[in-house]
């Protein structure tokens, strides 16, 4: 079968879901629960595609059938918080990012750690070669990561090897020595430009004890929210975010406009 025709059939289960996604859209405004429409698998969406560049990181599908895609070589985005209330599935992407890297770049060019307070919750990720760690929160290795990966990007000027710091929870920096908090702090500001790149999560109930670190961040991605004042506190109005499938789609600002995606199923 032709890369064209993976693509098409790719795109027509896509369309059979259309209808399912828009009556969970609509019943998600009304904040009733609904049955999260099942997406297609990432093995098919990443096949159907074919080759992307090699700088690429995957991180959905727009609603136009388009890859969203991230150039690690390109430092302006900034490192990437995804934001959106309790249960709409920030870690789920944070898995869904890691397994697209396993599927698309080797370990010599693209590996990931990840930071958290739920180290079960990513076991099935510890074998993937791209993987250099599963790091506690609670953990002094943690900060042993967070160190490493700091000296090691303020050495790094030539290497065309990316990492990715997978951080699920911003809040819980707050739990981090003082020499982590600043080492994280200059990956905000300097990682990208030395191929670190932090992606990271962030509750919208936590969002109001995190202020002082949300200018860090260009680039945020929004699962669904709810409460209108969060979604005044990052200036999404427009966003329509109360309306984005729990564990599905998220939004984020693209210029003057928002541009929404869908994320594969990994299971």
């Amino acid at each position: 079968m032709t890369e064209i025709n993976r693509y098409a059939l790719l795109m027509d289960a896509y369309t059979e879901l259309k209808p399912e996604i828009e009556k969970s859209r609509q019943i998600a405004t009304a904040n009733e629960p609904h049955p999260v429409p099942s997406m297609p698998p990432l093995d098919e969406v990443l096949d159907g595609f074919g080759p992307m560049p090699r700088e690429a990181l995957f991180l959905g599908v727009a609603s136009d059938g388009l890859p969203v895609l991230l150039n690690l070589h390109d430092p302006i985005p900034g490192p990437l918080l995804i934001v959106g209330d309790p249960g709409t599935g920030k870690t789920n992407f944070l898995h869904t990012i890691a397994r697209a890297a396993e599927k698309m770049h080797q370990p010599e060019e693209l590996q990931f750690g990840a930071l958290t307070n739920h180290p079960d919750e990513w076991s099935e990720l510890e074998t993937i070669p791209n993987n250099v760690g599963i790091f506690p929160l609670y953990h002094r290795s943690s900060e042993d990561f967070i160190l490493s990966l700091a000296s090691w990007a303020h050495g790094n000027k030539t290497s065309k090897q990316s990492v990715l710091l997978l951080l699920d929870d911003l809040e819980a920096v707050s739990n981090l020595d003082f020499d982590s908090v600043q080492n994280l702090r200059w990956l905000l500001l300097r990682g990208p430009a030395r191929r670190v790149w932090p992606i990271i999560t962030l509750s919208t109930q936590s969002a109001h004890n995190m202020e002082a670190w949300l200018e860090a961040f260009r680039t945020r991605i929004f699962g669904n929210v709810q409460d209108p004042e969060n979604i005044s506190r990052f200036d999404s109005e427009e966003a329509k975010l109360q309306s984005l499938i729990k564990g599905s789609e998220y939004a984020m600002r693209e210029g003057e406009n928002w541009l929404r995606f869908w994320i594969p199923s990994i299971e």
